[in-house]
């Protein structure tokens, strides 16, 4: 039984929910525990580096605690490259549809560039000039399986070269100057397989090895990217990452040994470093009684989108009520004027009343950070739970002020700021 948790106590949660609900708020110990975790797992291979994608929780007070224990950060915009730039963060780059400026960027903030497509090579040397070191993104095709199972469709997916247009990049690269040269795939996403990263890896691993002894090139590094999930459902198992990285080290061993090659193994996990350690608190507001039964909170789909844009499980705990019996149905839903503003569906929990505080987990990694401002509704806060147990506000809610305030519209005249 995966057992879920709240970071909060429910005194806790009533006093942060006194200076505006709903809020998100993250567990600074439950991350570095992990990251520590995934660092040691992967010990083994002496120039392992987690570069955290930071497109799945782009607040720099979350990101700075995983720099400081040595991760580096994904990026895959000019926002996220200030980020990690302003932390003295190592970078990788992986984009796709590049404007050059971002190239540009990335050059300066000293980035490895991952290149998506073979045409970014005469892009690139035209806007930005060809690094010393650079990789290069595959996409196999097709099915992507373990044993009979699919776990991915890289066919479609619009990310990452053919396995012809990797060796011709590699020696257009080559030709160009490029000294150290690295490969990088994600062929799956959310997976709680232990066999997808090993599965992955004798991929890039035999492909790592033809291009070596085809182009006479140094592969420097592979990045195996993201794609190791979390149970966000209380039936799932978990993912056992030192399982995962013993069954990637075995076919490093196998396939790089006779070749007498070491290259260093990156990771870019940003689900699994952060999701079950961040949660969003919302207040019940109403409770509605028609066909179904509805909880109505204050928070919705703007703060916490996944539910209705994937149909995906979170876990909802009311605090207080952890031990009572779960015999109520109910939809959990938000107030945006679209039907499918809903945490949960036919969702059994205890009895909710108006002014419950109910946690959605597993909120940390692609929550906040996928907000918007549909129907109006503004950004909330953003709390981080400190190691000595107190609360330190690392980003304000949004107020209308900074809604209106790239808009032409003043509210305040009813006109026009500038013509």
């Amino acid at each position: 039984m995966n057992q879920k948790y709240s970071i909060l106590t429910k005194q806790e949660a009533e006093l942060l929910s006194k200076a505006g609900s709903p809020f998100y708020i993250y567990d600074e110990k439950g991350i570095i525990d992990n990251a520590k975790e995934v660092i040691k797992a992967f010990s083994w291979n002496k120039g392992f580096r987690e570069f955290f994608a930071v497109k799945a929780s782009p607040n720099p007070d979350i990101v700075d605690i995983l720099v400081k224990l040595g991760c580096g950060c994904d990026c895959s915009s000019d926002t996220e490259l200030t980020i990690a730039e302003s932390l003295e963060a190592p970078i990788m780059f992986s984009s796709n549809v590049t404007p050059a400026h971002e190239y540009v960027h990335a050059q300066k903030a000293g980035a490895i560039i991952n290149l998506d497509d073979i045409s970014h090579i005469p892009f690139l040397q035209e806007h930005a000039g060809i690094p010393d070191t650079i990789c290069c993104r595959f996409n196999p095709g097709g099915d992507f399986k373990v044993s009979e199972n699919c776990m991915g469709t890289p066919g479609d997916a619009k990310y990452g070269m053919t396995r012809e247009q990797i060796f011709e990049a590699f020696k257009q690269l080559k030709d160009l100057g490029v000294k150290k040269f690295g490969l990088h795939a994600f062929l799956a996403s959310n997976t709680l397989a232990n066999e997808y990263y090993p599965k992955l890896s004798r991929v890039l691993f035999e492909l790592a090895v033809e291009l070596k002894n085809q182009l006479d090139v140094n592969i420097a590094f592979i990045n195996l990217s993201g794609g190791i999930g979390v149970a966000y459902s209380p039936e799932e198992e978990p993912n056992d990452i030192w399982a995962i990285s013993d069954g990637v080290r075995k076919v490093y061993e196998e396939i790089f040994a006779p070749e007498g090659m070491e290259p260093a193994i990156y990771t870019e996990l940003g689900r699994y470093m952060l999701a079950p350690f961040g949660q969003l608190v919302t207040k019940v507001l109403h409770l509605k009684h028609t066909h179904k039964e509805y909880v109505g909170c204050d928070a919705c789909a703007a703060n916490l989108m996944r539910p209705a844009m994937y149909g995906a499980y979170h876990e909802i705990i009311p605090l207080g009520k952890e031990d009572q019996p779960k015999d109520h149905m109910y939809d959990v839903t938000g107030s945006l004027c679209e039907n499918n503003d809903k945490f949960a569906v036919d969702r059994m929990l205890p009895e909710i009343e108006v002014g419950d505080i109910l946690v959605i987990c597993d909120a940390g990694a692609h929550g906040s950070a996928m907000g918007y401002n549909y129907n109006g509704k503004l950004h909330c806060a953003e709390y981080l739970k400190k190691l000595d147990g107190s609360y330190l506000l690392i980003k304000r809610a949004e107020t209308p002020a900074d809604y209106f305030a790239t808009f032409r519209f003043d509210p305040e005249t009813g006109r026009a700021r500038w013509k």
